[in-house]
């Protein structure tokens, strides 16, 4: 089902991205989206958009009424229209691949570290630098600790993945063996 969310979302998150980058307002409407998702996971305003009771002109009036100010016209449209095709619901995947798009147009790639024990910051930069040099764009890492991987790291940057974790290495190992 994830990919058929995806899937559905991308035409919007594209369509956001690229009249972002016609009126320079890539800032601007990630914080607007970043809102709208914020609006939708609300447990409460999930129920009410769910239900098939709730009008959907009462819908788009709400969630506008909410965000106020943090609307431009062209938000507002994006809530009529996502409510008018009942996909409103996808607002945190819209947000997720305009993020996307937004990070690949500034040739920036977020990158997600986790390793067995805490990075120090000179390792970031080692692993950041490494990776630019390899994928050719700016890295930026976030980072957590999993002590069940033992030792190494796990790297995740978009679909690559590099695990050079213990654990790992031996999954490796016992699936080679057939174990």
């Amino acid at each position: 089902m994830a990919g058929d969310t995806t899937t559905i979302a991308r035409p919007y998150a594209e369509a956001v991205f690229n009249r972002a980058k016609e009126t320079d307002t890539l800032g601007p409407w990630s914080e607007t989206l970043e809102f709208l998702e914020a609006v939708v996971g609300d447990p409460t305003m999930a129920g009410v958009i769910t239900n098939p009771k709730f009008d959907r002109s009462d819908l788009a009036d709400l969630v506008i009424e909410i965000g106020g100010d943090r609307f431009n016209e062209e938000g507002k449209n994006l809530v009529k229209v996502l409510v008018a095709n009942g996909r409103l619901t996808l607002a945190g995947e819209i947000a997720r691949l305009y993020e996307q798009l937004k990070a690949k147009s500034q040739r920036i790639q977020h990158v997600h570290v986790t390793s067995a024990f805490a990075l120090e910051p000179n390792q970031e930069t080692q692993i950041a630098d490494a990776l630019k040099a390899k994928l050719g764009y700016d890295i930026t890492i976030t980072s957590e600790e999993n002590a069940d991987l033992i030792g190494g790291v796990h790297i995740r940057a978009g679909d690559m993945v590099i695990d050079g974790s213990v654990s790992g290495q031996l999954q490796q190992l016992a699936n080679e063996l057939g174990i």
